[in-house]
């Protein structure tokens, strides 16, 4: 392949243009801070920039941090010793091989999920992203494709847009990896899963994921990490997994923004 040389007068003309662009762009958001000036996602209290929480608000966020259950990622109260699994992932092994999510789920996640969900705040996803790629640490070594849990089509045109693909997004910036949003097709309309029981919930997503027919292509041996909102008891997840099992995915590991823990009184 022959290389192009350019000359010094190119390069600094390109130098330029890139400078001037780059110009432009912090004298657009300059100008923008003017006419919306930046505030806290939950509260609205004054910020230094735009799409994050206060100090206040940040404070009311529940990180969950070692030692929790290495496979659904549930917190622990005490340090279980090494391997200790939970009795949520004795009782009921998952189709995926770990759970990590960011935060555990309260009435700030709730606020915050809510406004990026419905609300149009999408620029909370960059926030959220930062969260979950620091999260999902231990998977980032083995490069995995990062897939969203999709929305049917009908859905999608009413909200219009995945708040999943989002994060997978802004998790992706982070990290450099890939974000494959068509790996898996929502082909079935299911209702909403808010207000179901855990078996309704599992009953409600039965067969409606379906993997592209070239899922092994477009794998090419990489593990699969799924990335979605929250983890409430894991049906909407595992239905993805096992298509994307079925689909010839060897290895699939769970992100989420957050997660409900058990014994929290929340409402979900």
């Amino acid at each position: 392949m022959a290389l192009m040389v350019l000359g010094e007068d190119e390069v600094k003309a390109r130098s330029l243009v890139a400078r001037t662009a780059f110009g432009l762009r912090r004298m657009g958001l300059a100008v923008l801070d003017q006419l919306y000036p930046p505030v806290c996602a939950a509260c609205g209290a004054p910020l230094a920039e735009g799409g994050g929480l206060c100090a206040s608000c940040f404070m009311q966020l529940r990180p969950i941090t070692s030692p929790f259950c290495p496979v659904l990622g549930l917190p622990f109260e005490t340090d279980e010793g090494v391997g200790m699994l939970s009795a949520e992932a004795i009782a009921d092994p998952p189709p995926f091989g770990r759970a990590r999510a960011a935060l555990a789920y309260g009435e700030m996640v709730g606020t915050l999920v809510s406004r990026l969900k419905y609300g149009d705040r999408v620029e909370l996803a960059t926030f959220c992203g930062r969260l979950m790629a620091a999260a999902g640490r231990e998977f980032w070594e083995a490069e995995p494709v990062l897939v969203p849990v999709p929305l049917h089509p009908s859905r999608l045109r009413f909200r219009r847009y995945n708040q999943s693909l989002l994060l997978a997004q802004a998790v992706g910036r982070i990290t450099g990896l890939t974000v494959d949003p068509h790996l898996v097709v929502r082909h079935k309309r299911t209702r909403q899963q808010v207000g179901l029981s855990g078996d309704g919930r599992l009953r409600n997503v039965q067969g409606a994921f379906v993997t592209h027919p070239r899922a092994l292509e477009r794998l090419a041996g990489r593990p699969v990490v799924l990335v979605d909102d929250v983890y409430t008891t894991g049906a909407t997840v595992k239905a993805v997994t096992r298509a994307l099992k079925k689909g010839g995915a060897e290895q699939v590991d769970v992100l989420t923004f957050a997660r409900v823990v058990i014994g929290d009184d929340v409402p979900i």
